[in-house]
């Protein structure tokens, strides 16, 4: 779906992407942030991979969940 409009529609957080989000990336830099600190990026079906390998790739902890679903932490302490 492109061009979603509305306000119970979120988008796709991947650059360009107009879908909606199925998706909840959730994630933080542990560098920076303790474990109640949680980011959240939202991702449709065709992105979902893509924006979990992207953090992972960078050694964040991530989660992915059902958009929607909230997650009190991400991760332990090293």
């Amino acid at each position: 779906m492109f061009g979603l409009t509305g306000p119970d529609v979120v988008e796709c957080s991947r650059a360009g992407c107009r879908s909606e989000a199925r998706h909840n990336v959730n994630w933080r830099n542990p560098k920076i942030h303790g474990l109640e600190r949680v980011k959240v990026w939202s991702a449709c079906d065709e992105h979902v991979s893509f924006l979990r390998d992207f953090l992972e790739a960078r050694d964040f902890p991530v989660v992915v969940t059902e958009a929607g679903v909230v997650v009190e932490s991400v991760g332990t302490e090293a």
